[in-house]
C-alpha cells in the first residue's frame, strides 16, 4: 500500500480537492524535462513543471506485475521543450517519467504514482504521443546469449576486441553536398572502399546534430574521390555543408566478414558451424557412406 503525507490524506478525505498531474521526464543525457496538467508553473525538488509544453496523460492503472497499462503522455510541441528534432534524434528514447499527483496550492503534499520509461513515440498533428513502459518491459529483454549463426558482440565491444580507432576502421570527414534527410556526399573517405562503415556509427562533431550518432546504411566511393554516405533514420537536426563527422566500421555480424574485414575470427561470438535445417530433417540414403562417423 502507497503511504500518503498526511496532510495529503487530509486533503484527499475533505471531498473536495486542488490536485493535479505532473510528470518529471529525465533524458539519458541527463537533460530534465517538467511538466504539469495545471495552469501554472509549479516548482518542486529543484524542477520547474511547465504547463506550455501542452502535456496531458492517460489514466495510469499499474498491476502487481509490474506493468503500466494504458499510460501515455499526449503533448504539443514547444520550441524550448519538447521538439520535433528532439524526438527524430532520439534523445527521449528510454528517458525516465516520474508520474506525481500533486497538491498545487502546496507542492510539498504531493504522492509519487508511478515510474516508466519512454517506449516508442509517435508525431500527430502537430503534437507527439509517448507510450510509457513499466518495470516489467525490462523482462522482455534478450538476456544471455543465442545459439545462432550470427555474432552477438557489438563491433568494438570488449567482447569482440577490435579497436575501432585504429587508422583502418575509423574516417573523419565533412559534408560537401546533401542530397536529402538521410543521404549526403562527404570528403575525407577517400581511402576507404565501398561498404566499408554499411552498418557502422557516424557521429556529428559539429553542426546542428553535434554530438548525435547515427547508423550508416549505406557508403558508396564516388569517382570525384568522394563518397556517398546513407543512413538508415533521419539525423534529428538539418545536415549542412561543412558539418563534420567520425565514422566507425561497421560489421555484417557473420564469420565471412569477422575473418576477412577484422582478421577476428578467434573472438566470433556466433556459431557459424551449427548444422541447418537440411540437417535437422535429413534421414540416411543407401549410396551415403553410412559409418556412423562425424558429418
Amino acid at each position: 500500500m502507497r503511504a500518503l503525507d498526511p496532510a495529503l490524506q487530509a486533503e484527499l478525505d475533505g471531498g473536495a480537492t486542488t490536485l493535479c498531474a505532473c510528470w518529471r521526464v529525465t533524458r539519458a543525457d541527463g537533460v530534465v524535462f517538467g511538466f504539469t496538467n495545471h495552469d501554472r508553473v509549479l516548482t518542486f525538488d529543484g524542477t520547474m513543471f511547465d504547463p506550455d509544453g501542452g502535456a496531458d496523460g492517460a489514466a495510469v492503472s499499474a498491476a502487481a506485475d509490474l506493468a503500466i497499462d494504458n499510460s501515455e503522455i499526449v503533448g504539443a510541441f514547444a520550441s524550448t521543450r519538447v521538439t520535433a528534432a528532439d524526438l527524430g534524434a532520439g534523445r527521449f528514447d528510454d528517458a525516465r517519467v516520474e508520474m506525481w499527483r500533486v497538491d498545487w496550492r502546496d507542492p510539498a503534499r504531493r504522492v509519487l504514482l508511478s515510474v516508466a520509461t519512454i517506449g516508442e513515440t509517435t508525431r500527430e498533428d502537430g503534437g507527439f504521443r509517448a507510450e510509457l513502459r513499466g518495470a516489467a518491459h525490462q523482462l522482455s529483454r534478450q538476456a544471455g546469449r543465442v545459439y545462432q549463426r550470427s555474432c552477438d558482440a557489438v563491433v568494438g565491444d570488449a567482447r569482440c576486441g577490435v579497436n575501432l580507432d585504429a587508422p583502418a576502421y575509423k574516417g573523419e570527414g565533412a559534408v560537401v553536398a546533401t542530397v536529402d534527410e538521410h543521404g549526403f556526399d562527404v570528403s575525407g573517405l577517400s581511402a576507404f572502399a565501398t561498404d566499408w562503415f554499411v552498418h557502422g556509427i557516424l557521429t556529428w562533431t559539429s553542426g546542428a546534430n553535434a554530438g548525435l550518432k547515427a547508423h550508416v546504411k549505406a557508403h558508396g566511393a564516388k569517382a570525384d574521390g568522394l563518397a556517398r554516405i546513407g543512413l538508415w533514420l533521419p539525423a534529428g537536426g538539418a545536415i549542412a555543408v561543412g558539418d563534420d563527422f567520425t565514422v566507425t566500421a561497421g560489421c555484417r555480424r557473420d564469420a565471412d566478414t569477422c575473418a576477412a574485414k577484422f582478421a577476428n575470427l578467434v573472438n566470433f561470438r556466433g556459431f557459424h558451424l551449427m548444422p541447418g535445417n537440411d540437417v535437422a530433417v535429413s534421414y540416411p540414403v543407401r549410396a551415403d557412406n553410412n559409418d556412423g562417423g562425424k558429418r
